[in-house]
């Protein structure tokens, strides 16, 4: 005779405790609060202004590029702190594409290019000059605002 096993009734399950400890986030690292000012700083300026202050900002030996170096090479293995850091970044980027929107197309300079492009473009330029010497600094940013229309006659 072969009998079948019946089963015994559904067994519940055991519910697993919340958490009681709330989940904070990460205080921000000195290098996004130096790029989220920066962003604030940016806002309204008129865009040769804007493109003048974030070459300052980026300029050899300014503390954000020391800032950011540091929260960049930390970030290498923390997924939220390379996210975290991008996104600071990405504020400088959407602040100066506002400005270059803001600003009337006869007055962008001779690059044809969506604003985001040229935004990304004129951060991209600010950014390399923390590699350069400090004596090239001052022809990069001219050629900088040659390229939108705003560079004052060399000497």
């Amino acid at each position: 005779m072969d009998r079948t096993r019946k089963r015994s009734a559904t067994r519940k399950r055991q519910r697993v405790p919340r958490r009681t400890t709330p989940v904070t986030a990460p205080r921000p690292t000195p290098a996004e609060e130096r790029l989220l000012g920066l962003a604030r700083d940016i806002a309204r300026l008129p865009l040769p202004a804007a493109l003048e202050k974030l070459a300052a900002a980026w300029a050899p030996g300014a503390p954000l590029l020391r800032d950011v170096a540091e929260a960049w090479m930390r970030s290498r293995g923390n997924k939220t702190s390379a996210l975290a850091l991008a996104w600071a970044r990405e504020q400088v980027r959407l602040s100066l594409q506002e400005i270059v929107e803001a600003t009337p197309k006869d007055q962008r300079g001779r690059i044809e290019a969506t604003p985001d492009t040229l935004a990304w473009i004129l951060l991209a330029g600010c950014e390399a000059l923390a590699h350069e010497p400090a004596s090239a600094v001052a022809d990069r940013v001219r050629a900088l605002l040659e390229l939108i229309g705003h560079a004052a006659p060399p000497d």
